[in-house]
């Protein structure tokens, strides 16, 4: 016969150190002793009948049966802080969250505005933003820890609850400190050029550019961040690759130049991915008043 007294405190238990992989972190962070949580894993395993961690010297592993009773777990934890968040959310808005992810650079010219306009509006809700790589943006979307993210795509794996809206297409081109006269990509062969990191996404396409033009670059600088991009350029390093709208300010001030290469270069959308099953009353608003989605 099946228990039906859950007790939601060893689950809770579980789930900190499944996140911790260590007792004394978990004890750290939950201000529980380790006997206590050790006793609490103890006394779970035995109502489950299965281990669930495999003790090592430096922490702890998930069993088999630890991973499956993990995912249960943090799908129920993340429903009730969400849960939580709309309780405590009024309709007013007088007082929530709103948390949103996505890359530095897209909400540098892209999302900033709505946010302040918001924020204006209703000062009581705390905002975050929170910056990363595609990967570890949609990780966040999936445990809960942003309300939706705003990126460029591809994005792999997205299971059927997520809803994709386009927001945007964006455009790439060549920069400069000065004025170069160079109307070509087989012109930038000899260039000191400064690229995003090869087998991303961009720097892939870019790289296809250069072969279907027969182009073989020489001297290239490659840089993770389109902002530490940009500072390079500026610091005349070389000719750089970015968003065009990145860098409008500085192309309308002549901070910077546009090299005028005669192909087509890529474009990139810009997309909104969330789960209407997790979003709270702020969120709600922000997409559909701030960012005018219609939202299905």
């Amino acid at each position: 016969m099946f228990k039906t007294d859950i007790n939601l405190n060893l689950y809770k238990t579980f789930y900190e150190l499944a996140k911790y992989k260590s007792f004394s972190e978990t004890a750290k962070q939950t201000y529980m002793s380790q006997s206590a949580i050790s006793k609490a894993i103890k006394k779970l395993e035995e109502e489950l009948g299965t281990p669930l961690f495999i003790r090592k010297k430096n922490g702890v592993d998930l069993t088999e049966k630890g991973e499956e009773l993990l995912f249960f777990v943090e799908q129920s934890f993340n429903s009730l802080v969400t849960a939580e968040r709309r309780m405590l959310e009024t309709n007013n808005l007088d007082r929530g969250k709103l948390s949103i992810g996505m890359p530095s650079n897209i909400g540098s010219f892209y999302l900033f505005d709505h946010i302040i306009k918001f924020h204006n509006d209703y000062p009581n809700i705390e905002v975050t933003i929170i910056t990363g790589s595609t990967t570890k943006l949609l990780s966040l979307l999936e445990s809960h820890e942003v309300d939706f993210i705003i990126d460029t795509p591809p994005f792999k794996n997205l299971d059927k609850n997520k809803t994709t809206v386009k927001l945007d297409s964006v455009k790439y081109c060549f920069i400069s400190k000065e004025k170069r006269n160079i109307t070509s990509v087989k012109d930038l062969k000899d260039e000191q050029l400064i690229l995003p990191i090869p087998k991303t996404e961009n720097r892939n396409k870019l790289d296809l550019v250069f072969k279907e033009t027969e182009t073989e670059v020489k001297n290239v600088l490659n840089i993770h961040t389109t902002e530490m991009i940009i500072a390079a350029v500026k610091r005349n390093l070389g000719i750089g690759y970015v968003i065009e709208d990145l860098v409008k300010y500085e192309l309308e001030n002549k901070e910077l130049y546009k090299v005028p290469v005669k192909e087509t270069l890529q474009k990139t959308d810009i997309d909104l991915i969330y789960d209407i099953n997790y979003l709270t009353s702020a969120s709600i608003k922000f997409i559909k008043e701030y960012m005018n989605i219609n939202m299905k």
